[in-house]
């Protein structure tokens, strides 16, 4: 089995960036994919999807560093599922 992403895009806004307690960076930041084309009557369409991007160590050091918003870039990584309980009790799921 195999899971790679490749997501190409601009980021949404300035990666934020916190530490774990045993030091680890984690960057977290959106990201804008988006797909051009044409509807049956000929107007042009564009279709925009939000991907939110979670980078581990070092490269998420690199990417508080170097990113800003509206950055171009292209993201290479795997897709993970969560799941967890909201304050109210809600099961929120997060891709």
């Amino acid at each position: 089995m195999f899971n790679e992403c490749v997501l190409i895009g601009r980021v949404g806004k300035d990666p934020a960036v916190r530490f774990t307690q045993g030091g680890t960076a984690v960057a977290q930041f959106s990201l804008a994919t988006s797909e051009k084309f044409k509807k049956k009557d000929g107007t042009n369409e564009e279709s925009v999807q939000w991907h939110q991007i979670v980078c581990w160590g070092k490269l998420g050091e690199i990417c508080g560093e170097y990113l800003t918003k509206g950055s171009l870039v292209c993201i290479v990584g795997k897709v993970t599922y969560r799941t967890y309980e909201a304050k109210d009790g809600a099961k929120k799921y997060i891709t």
